[in-house]
């Protein structure tokens, strides 16, 4: 099973080069087959030609332009057509993710989940220097999703999770053109019956750079995309539901 990482990257020439080492490094440790897609999203700094340098001497590190629309949600759509592995994986340029935990993810799809999720905030997670205030927002924000759709799973907004590739093909289409992209997946995912598991990861704030996540644009398109799939959990019938299409994709000799 091949692991397709993909990066979004906007001025983040200042880290990439530690990022993909770090990432790089822990997967041929592991012996894991990987690519890794890094989309520049209308940078300015230098960061296509940060990826291009490193390219030279990993082959499986490529580069992708986002040439349209700008914008993180936008950013990974495009990653996201552009993987060729059995899985994909999201991370961030920044270095937040730990690379150790991208290892756990894979040995978890490896056990026939369709979906890895990791949670900072369950037992062995953990967050390094998280500012208070966005750290207060997260978990004011994560309840509230907690209630509206009646789950455990407390960690959604985070962008760093794990999908077998037929996964990706059943959150289409995916309709996040920002960081709202980071929730609509993840609760995608689990209206429409994908089995997934939750493992503790942890979260170090940047030290390179200035985060592009702007909480004051962002706090309505989180909202509209939590109740747009609040209305197809509860009024759609199941008619996106993975098995309900599989039938009917049966019926019409698709399958």
């Amino acid at each position: 099973m091949t692991l397709s990482v993909v990066i979004p990257a906007r001025d983040e020439a200042g880290c990439l080069a530690q990022t993909l080492s770090a990432v790089t490094a822990a997967l041929r440790q592991k012996g894991i087959p990987y690519e890794i897609v890094v989309v520049d999203d209308g940078s300015s700094d230098g960061t296509g030609n940060a990826v291009r340098d490193f390219t030279r001497a990993d082959p499986a590190v490529r580069l992708v332009v986002n040439a349209g629309r700008h914008g993180f949600g936008m950013a990974v759509q495009r990653g996201l057509l552009a993987v060729r592995g059995d899985a994909v994986c999201v991370m961030m340029a920044d270095g937040s993710d730990a690379p150790q935990d991208l290892v756990s993810y894979y040995r978890k799809l490896e056990e026939g989940y369709d979906c890895v999720f990791g949670s900072r905030f369950i037992a062995g997670g953990r967050v390094i220097d998280y500012p208070l205030h966005k750290l207060l927002l997260n978990r004011m924000a994560n309840s509230f999703i907690r209630l509206l759709f009646g789950m455990r799973f407390n960690d959604v907004t985070n962008a760093f999770k794990c999908y077998r590739r037929e996964v990706i093909a059943g959150l289409q289409p995916l309709i996040s053109p920002h960081f709202n992209l980071t929730v609509e997946m993840p609760l995608k995912a689990i209206i429409r019956g994908y089995r997934y598991a939750v493992i503790p990861i942890s979260w170090t704030n940047r030290k390179h750079g200035v985060s592009k996540l702007k909480i004051k644009e962002m706090g309505s398109r989180y909202l509209f995309i939590v109740l747009y799939l609040w209305l197809e959990k509860f009024l759609a019938r199941g008619d996106y539901h993975r098995d309900r299409a599989g039938r009917e994709l049966e019926k019409r000799g698709g399958v």
